[in-house]
């Protein structure tokens, strides 16, 4: 039985293009987030929330309407698109979703599955 590996391949959404990508020298290097799937760069590095949140809001939902539980966000950027982002993936997966961490220790990137609507017992303490 063939196996059709473009069909399953997982996407890494990048939500904003890393700083210095347009000067040529970015100052992070995502690349071992590849190793979870292939890059789709949502937002550009310059991207401002601040002066008029809904194209870019709009910009956001397009980009990531096709977004599943096995692909994965890599949080970049501005923290309230990074937050904005976050919420339209769980409006889209119903609360489940993958992003990358990165551990600066280990130096690479773990997958942290998300579940919002998990039952699970909190701890009172």
């Amino acid at each position: 039985m063939l196996y059709d590996l473009s069909m399953s391949e997982s996407i890494v959404y990048v939500i904003q293009e890393i700083a210095g990508t347009k000067a040529g020298s970015p100052k992070i290097n995502i690349m071992g987030a590849s190793n979870y799937g292939k890059f789709k760069f949502l937002l550009p590095e310059l991207s401002q929330i601040i002066h008029s949140p809904g194209p870019l809001i709009y910009t956001l939902r397009s980009k990531l309407k096709n977004f599943n539980e096995k692909d994965y966000l890599l949080l970049t950027g501005d923290p309230a698109l990074i937050g904005v982002a976050c919420s339209l993936v769980s409006d889209i997966t119903n609360g489940k979703y993958n992003l990358l961490k990165w551990d600066k220790q280990e130096r690479k990137y773990y997958p942290i599955a998300i579940n919002l609507y998990e039952k699970g017992e909190i701890d009172g303490n």
